[in-house]
């Protein structure tokens, strides 16, 4: 049986104070401890928390991020960096935090999260339903063999400006399918480079990150307006960096999987795109690549 006393333990909001705390948690169980992703995720977004009752940091937590309009109903919610310490695993604290945080927190809003095979159990009891599937890789990234960036005719890449931060957000805002400023706006202060993509007439038609998460660069957010475009700022943003990369792929962009394998990148899991009370995300799939990391979404 589920001993009570763990479940009755209260949750509470967590604080940037808390990121050392978080990333000891990735740590037990065995994650990196990615503090850059949690500093992120802390600050624009809301962690919950349960300490441990035996004083050692946290005995579980999760981050929630709000998107749309931040002052009312949100549009829409992710949840992601969803742990319990290996100490207390199996006794239904994620259960206990992850209903609060859904019944409670959001009771009504529209939600989203990546689910590995282990949690999407706990996932589905919660009414969350599979809409979509992601394919982690990572691995070094290999040019191509002449040296030369893949990309159309007429699409320059190039790194952005301040001047770009507002053309940015209405891209992502018409990609995504709501407004996410409070994440978008700190991309600059994030991520190691920032490029946007325009074509012949100076339009913005992708934009894309990289932001180093320990030994590894992570690739995302990757918004593009077709396959071509995608591969022109991946292949930049790879030449300005020596560790691996890595990235999140909806597997329904088939072309850019097969070309970022033969660029030397190895699958490393699937991850279910989970909803509740959403028939899918909203926006444009077609344009939408890849995630500023799975936990915000």
């Amino acid at each position: 049986m589920t001993p009570p006393q763990l479940t009755d333990l209260p949750i509470r909001a967590l604080t940037t104070e808390d990121l050392r705390h978080c990333a000891d948690l990735s740590e037990d169980r065995g994650w990196p401890r990615e503090d850059h992703k949690w500093g992120l995720l802390l600050a624009a977004g809301d962690g919950y928390g349960i300490d441990a009752p035996d004083g050692r940091g946290l005995a579980a937590a999760c981050v929630v991020t709000r998107y749309g309009d931040l002052g009312a109903k949100p549009d829409l919610a992710a949840i992601g960096m969803v742990l319990v310490a290996d100490r207390y695993a199996r006794q239904g604290l994620g259960r206990h935090l992850m209903k609060h945080v859904c019944d409670d927190v959001l009771a009504g809003v529209p939600l989203t999260l990546h689910a590995t095979p282990y949690g999407r159990p706990l996932y589905e009891e919660l009414g969350f339903d599979t809409t979509g599937r992601a394919e982690m890789l990572r691995g070094a990234f290999r040019p191509e063999p002449d040296g030369a960036v893949a990309g159309p005719a007429g699409v320059h890449v190039r790194p952005a400006s301040a001047e770009d931060l507002q053309g940015i957000v209405r891209l992502d805002t018409e990609v995504f399918g709501t407004d996410r400023t409070h994440l978008i706006a700190r991309l600059p202060a994030f991520t190691d480079r920032l490029l946007v993509a325009e074509d012949a007439s100076g339009a913005l038609i992708g934009y894309a990150s990289i932001w180093p998460n320990m030994d590894t660069h992570v690739v995302g957010p990757l918004i593009a307006r077709d396959t071509a475009t995608a591969k022109a700022l991946v292949s930049e943003l790879a030449a300005g960096t020596g560790r691996d990369l890595r990235t999140d792929v909806d597997v329904r962009h088939e072309e850019l999987l097969v070309w970022l394998k033969e660029r030397g990148l190895g699958s490393v899991a699937f991850n279910a795109v989970m909803t509740r009370d959403l028939p899918g995300l909203p926006g444009d799939w077609s344009r939408r690549w890849a995630p500023l990391t799975v936990a915000a979404g």
